[in-house]
């Protein structure tokens, strides 16, 4: 059986090489047949603006420029993103060697806040009929104005920044400004009157068409677009950035954050279950790792592990609904503040927050599965330990602690109160038989003793 288990591990073990080997090289052995010759590379933005949208990115330019690519369309649809990744995207753009060029589509699409720095940020800033730009000014994660004074220092950061933007890109500075300033938006049309972005284009051939000839100013010098006649290339989101995006969701996040500080809680109280921690520990990992691509409220990680650990005490120590009430308080209170912020905010940044359905939803399983818990200990309480006479009447058992003539004596597995039959004492390790048993107490006699009994 060992044998066999062994070769089942072995077996296992190989596929997941081959397959993680394979994952790895495949990309590669891709990449390696397609020729270097100039092309133009499309890439999809969309959603908010993190990190891993950055890294996005600067895979996409890294890949345009080994490729020798004619031009890196950027296909933008973003309500925001955070302030930080939006400055290294622009950072990215600005020091690019690769003309850039940023389309904000399909019709319908917005480059928000976040989107309207990285849009303008492009060699040619370019928009789809009926789409639009701007809305830059700093509010707080639930929406809301902030207050006079960190407005004004949050607002004169991207005010300053997006002029830099406009000045190196040669945009007018006074209408972007007013994106920041006055959350001011622009459709397609607007935004071309006002020369915040160079084109309108209908679509991706109507854009590659239009591109053929202009002069882009990169890091490396000016380069005239040859696009015409150009073959279209796609760059995807790799499998890591799939996973990461999924769970930077703040619906997920909040179920990882929720789900780890329980396992986590459970295994403290019964160790050895080994399962609740490893889950446990997987979760609360890709928790924080989503966290790190979200504007977070530590005190609302607080409030939902308050709320795992209320839970546990609920069920182990049996707080008769009020540690469970705590729980669903901490948890429903956590899961509203997870996101909210009360400091300095990302002027860039649309509202965020977790669904209230998801929060309600989940306080409400909560609540119905403590009930249930609650109830269950009730009723065993009300029905009292299970009659386990017929059982032990005439069971061996073993001394434990000296009967003198009271005692410890140990009958199975488990450990009893027992008194000596004939008073006699009864030393530690001698064998005795259980011949009643009164409440929680058995009386018994020694092994010898009783066989004297029976044949007198």
């Amino acid at each position: 059986m060992t044998q066999r288990l062994r070769i089942i591990r072995a077996i296992f073990a190989f596929l997941f090489l081959a397959m993680f080997v394979t994952g790895m090289l495949g990309p590669v052995l891709a990449h390696a047949k397609e020729p270097k010759a100039p092309h133009v590379l499309v890439m999809t933005v969309d959603g908010i603006i993190n990190p891993v949208k950055t890294k996005f990115i600067s895979r996409a330019i890294d890949q345009a420029q080994r490729d020798s690519a004619a031009v890196l369309i950027i296909r933008l649809d973003t309500p925001g993103g955070l302030l930080g990744a939006t400055r290294g995207i622009v950072t990215l753009l600005l020091e690019s060697q690769v003309p850039v060029a940023v389309f904000v589509s399909p019709r319908g699409a917005r480059a928000g806040s976040a989107g309207a720095f990285i849009t303008v940020a492009a060699n040619f800033a370019v928009m789809a009929p009926g789409s639009n730009i701007g809305a830059a000014s700093p509010i707080s994660s639930t929406g809301e104005d902030i207050d006079d004074t960190l407005a004004s220092k949050v607002e004169n950061d991207a005010a300053a920044l997006i002029r830099s933007i406009a000045q190196t890109r040669g945009r007018n500075q006074d209408g972007l400004e007013q994106t920041v300033r006055t959350a001011a938006s622009y459709s397609a049309q607007e935004a071309l009157a006002e020369n915040l972005v160079d084109f309108i284009a209908d679509d991706l051939n109507d854009l590659i068409t239009m591109l053929d000839g202009l002069i882009a100013d990169t890091s490396s010098g000016s380069v005239v677009l040859e696009t015409e006649g150009l073959g279209v290339r796609s760059f995807e989101k790799n499998i890591l950035e799939h996973f990461l995006e999924f769970i930077s969701d703040p619906n997920v996040s909040f179920l990882l954050l929720a789900v780890g500080g329980l396992g986590i809680v459970v295994e403290m109280f019964n160790p050895g279950l080994v399962a609740p921690a490893v889950v446990g520990v997987i979760c609360l990992l890709l928790a924080f790792l989503a966290l790190g691509n979200l504007p977070i409220n530590w005190a609302g990680v607080v409030f939902v592990i308050l709320a795992s650990v209320l839970i546990v005490l609920e069920v182990v120590v049996a707080g008769f609904g009020i540690l469970g009430v705590g729980a669903i308080v901490s948890l429903i209170v956590g899961g509203l503040l997870l996101f909210t912020q009360f400091g300095d905010t990302s002027p860039t940044m649309p509202p965020i927050a977790v669904s209230k359905w998801m929060v309600y939803g989940a306080g409400g399983a909560t609540a119905l599965a403590l009930v249930y818990v609650v109830r269950q200990a009730h009723l065993s309480r009300m029905q009292g330990p299970e009659d386990k006479s017929f059982i032990l009447i005439g069971s061996l058992g073993t001394v434990t602690g000296e009967l003198n003539p009271k005692g410890i004596v140990l009958v199975g597995n488990e450990t009893w109160t027992a008194v000596s039959g004939d008073d006699s004492v009864i030393a530690v390790g001698e064998t005795v038989e259980v011949r009643s048993i009164d409440g929680l107490v058995l009386t018994v006699f020694r092994r010898n003793n009783q066989d004297i009994v029976d044949n007198s």
